[in-house]
């Protein structure tokens, strides 16, 4: 009973004698030989304007936490980074059930390490727009109630959500000055099955405007709100993709265990690839749009980001759920089980697709004999030359009737925009500051003349051409998937609303990351993620950016 005291008063003591931390300020700095220097690069889109927000001031993003971070240090960061750092859900689950983590512990883990790189101006990747202040509570609860079985969970695991993704207590923005302050809102239906399912959302990651369907040419990853996401692979060498650009960054350093990212064609698979981290684009209507903000309601999906193929596969199975609200989701099979023989499956005798002229990439060949070598039946095709003709037209035809509708139904009701035209009024005011690239696509949606009528046949059409790109190759050589690269082919699998599972394949000479993109037909993701997860261990090539060890 002594010796029992005597413990308990040290370990009393040692936590009362915890050195206080001295506090981490985020401090503005002269950017302008910055983007001088910027100037020279070679790719138009690169040539930033700004780098640093004109809005944001991450010392208030960090400023509910500020007690809670002061007795948390860099030797207590260093402790838990071997047991978070590139670890899947089932490593890190397995790490709390042996009480070598906590819940709180890993919200604190990545709190320091997000104040870590994005404090230091020669490090900072600016790919997040706020914080749930709330989040260390509801961590702290979740260690309370912990269920036994957590392992292929996301219970307790902190999530990053692309901020055009309603959720209650943080401003959903779109990284538009528009929505800046008043947009609260309620969760969108995948917040709330994600919350059904044990997660905590940590925070909200920058993005590409409006979901880079705004500006014209400009650079990808930048927001009124965010500033300019740079790519950890090569900052301000590489470009981040977009939309879901603060996704894909944050998920490559580590700064949460996964992230949503929407896709109207491509800004999922982009960013997924340019950050070499493991991103799904689902069969449009697997998941619900509800309470996110829109493009297209033909095309828009979200979908989940991950480190690695298993980790997509536990993501996806939290979000799917049938939503009344969203008629894409009725009838739909919700309970499939994505985990289920994940690992079982061999890639022998699989029938993939091989695009011809995509072997003249010396990094796809190697993986497509990669795959050849482990048994995989690989035909080499010619795909047809289709246009997609009509596309931005279904864009701005959707934008200008979807947009409203969000802000009508699932935005905040004292916000006095309503409509395109308001939104370009509203940046005309200080366009500067609120649209530096200026808002070209916005005013095309006001100018697009295009009827009802003359706009379904344009879906109709896209649609056929995207089936035909894919269906003729798949039924006449009995394919299975076909394999792509990066985002090369998200346009075609859009309209033809059909799902995508992009897997990190290699890094360029120059270091930028490469990925390979599988594509199937509706509703066939779980053989997608299967084929993914069969080559990401034969592969095995993710690796994390240098200096964000």
């Amino acid at each position: 009973m002594k010796n029992t005291f005597v413990i308990i008063t040290i370990l009393l003591l040692s936590v009362s004698c915890k050195q206080k931390e001295l506090p981490v300020v985020f401090s503005v700095v002269d950017e302008s030989s910055e983007i001088m220097e910027q100037q020279n690069h070679e790719l138009e889109r690169m040539k930033f304007k700004l780098i640093q927000s004109n809005y944001l001031d991450m010392n208030s993003v960090f400023k509910p936490f500020e007690n809670y971070l002061a007795y948390f240090s860099e030797k207590d960061y260093q402790n838990l980074l071997p047991y978070i750092i590139e670890k899947d859900i089932p490593s890190i689950q397995e790490s709390v059930a042996n009480g070598i983590l906590s819940y709180e512990k890993i919200v604190l883990f990545y709190l320091y390490r997000i104040r870590k790189f994005e404090s230091n101006n020669n490090l900072a990747l600016h790919s997040i727009i706020a914080l749930n202040p709330n989040v260390i509570e509801e961590a702290k609860e979740k260690d309370k109630n912990r269920p036994k079985e957590t392992k292929y969970t996301l219970y307790g695991l902190p999530i990053l959500l692309k901020d055009n993704i309603n959720t209650i207590g943080m401003p959903t923005t779109a990284g538009a000055f528009a929505l800046k302050e008043n947009n609260t809102t309620d969760d969108a239906f995948i917040v709330k099955k994600l919350k059904e399912n044990g997660a905590l959302i940590l925070g909200k990651a920058n993005l590409s405007e409006w979901a880079y369907y705004f500006c014209d040419g400009c650079p990808v990853g930048y927001s009124a709100i965010g500033g300019q996401t740079l790519n950890p692979y090569g900052r301000k060498i590489f470009e981040t993709g977009g939309s879901s650009s603060g996704s894909g960054v944050s998920v490559a350093v580590n700064y949460a265990v996964a992230a949503v990212g929407t896709e109207t064609s491509g800004s999922i698979l982009s960013p997924s690839s340019k950050s070499s981290v493991v991103g799904l684009k689902p069969t449009v209507g697997l998941l619900s749009r509800t309470g996110i903000v829109p493009i297209s309601s033909t095309l828009d999906t979200p979908g989940p980001m991950t480190k690695s193929v298993i980790d997509n596969a536990i993501f996806l199975a939290a979000m799917t759920g049938e939503d009344a609200l969203d008629i894409t989701t009725l009838n739909i099979k919700s309970d499939v089980e994505y985990l289920k023989d994940l690992n079982s499956l061999t890639i022998k005798g699989k029938r993939l697709g091989v695009i011809k002229e995509l072997l003249s990439d010396s990094i796809y060949k190697k993986n497509v004999d990669l795959l050849k070598n482990a048994g995989a039946i690989l035909i080499e095709f010619e795909p047809q030359k289709l246009q997609l003709n009509g596309f931005l037209t279904l864009l701005n035809i959707d934008m200008k009737y979807d947009l409203p509708k969000y802000l009508s139904k699932y935005a905040d009701k004292s916000l006095k925009i309503k409509s395109i035209e308001d939104i370009i009024q509203i940046n005309l005011q200080d366009s500067l500051k609120r649209a530096p690239y200026g808002q070209q696509l916005f005013i095309g949606i006001v100018n697009d003349s295009t009827t009802q009528d003359e706009f379904a046949i344009v879906k109709n059409n896209l649609n056929t051409t995207g089936k035909l790109f894919f269906d003729k190759p798949m039924a006449e050589y009995n394919l299975e998937a076909i394999l792509s690269i990066n985002n090369y082919h998200a346009g075609f699998a859009a309209v033809a609303k059909y799902p995508c599972l992009t897997v990190p394949m290699g890094y360029e000479k120059s270091g930028e990351p490469i990925s390979l993109t599988f594509i199937a037909k509706p509703f066939q993701e779980k053989e997608l993620l299967q084929l993914g997860y069969a080559f990401e261990q034969i592969s095995k090539v993710r690796k994390l950016p240098v200096n964000y060890n």
